[in-house]
């Protein structure tokens, strides 16, 4: 298969998926096809950035967000490294012992919410990644050579559609079935980040690390955190531990 029939092919299911929603076409869209067509069990995609806080963009399902959130929070895994070298990173089993040293935490929890095989395909076209697409599997897998060159199409075409900005905040980028504003869930992790900028007396990427750390340490979801820290709920000191006041003010 050429590459071009192989790009129109899975922008057809891309397409497909769309109109099953009755919605123009957005990155969820490319979630749910590439699980539809590849030996996978679901599908995430993340928009990430060099040095600001990264947000999750879509999931298929509760394992699949649940990875997501597990990466950006912990700050390791295969989304992680796929963005950092701009190549894909291939996990047919996440038993590997070498795993367990390359990412001794996600490695860990991502078995724990029911992945076996994890694959993170970056979003790049030249210079520019806007993200990254995660597919993962229950049971360990490999992908094949026809499977990954139509994981890579998806990755793909997931990078047209957010670099055109056919994406809005109605709801084509949230998890299926949800009607999740990004565009919220963004600002109000800016927010928060900023707000410790201010109670920590650090820079920006210190005071994202201290929420992704207290995030993780507690077993919230990062959007969660943010949400009691901008709401007065929760309020970090440089001396002390976090403390949670009675009620936001």
């Amino acid at each position: 298969m050429t590459p071009n029939s192989r790009s129109s092919r899975i922008q057809a299911l891309v397409a497909q998926q769309a109109a099953l929603r009755d919605a123009r076409v957005g990155v969820v869209d490319v979630c749910t096809a590439a699980v539809a067509i590849l030996p996978v069990s679901g599908a995430g995609l993340s928009a990430m950035f060099p040095h600001t806080a990264s947000h999750p963009l879509c999931s298929t399902d509760e394992i699949s967000e649940r990875l997501e959130e597990l990466q950006l929070t912990l700050g390791e895994g295969p989304c992680v490294d796929a963005f950092a070298h701009g190549s894909a990173i291939l996990t047919p089993d996440l038993l590997a012992s070498e795993l367990q040293d390359c990412w001794p935490v996600f490695a860990d929890a991502a078995l724990e919410a029911g992945a076996r095989a994890v694959f993170a395909l970056p979003l790049q076209i030249g210079a520019i990644s806007p993200g990254v697409l995660d597919l993962y599997a229950g049971v360990p897998v490999e992908l094949g050579t026809e499977a990954l060159a139509d994981a890579l199409a998806f990755a793909d075409t997931a990078t047209l559609l957010l670099l055109d900005a056919r994406i809005d905040a109605s709801g084509d980028t949230g998890p299926v079935g949800r009607r999740d504003d990004l565009g919220a869930y963004r600002a109000e992790i800016d927010q928060a980040t900023g707000v410790l900028t201010v109670q920590l007396g650090v820079g920006i990427e210190e005071a994202f690390i201290r929420l992704r750390a207290h995030a993780f340490a507690h077993g919230h979801r990062l959007a969660d955190v943010a949400s009691d820290i901008v709401a007065h709920r929760l309020r970090f000191s440089p001396d002390m531990e976090p403390k949670r006041t009675e009620e936001g003010r």
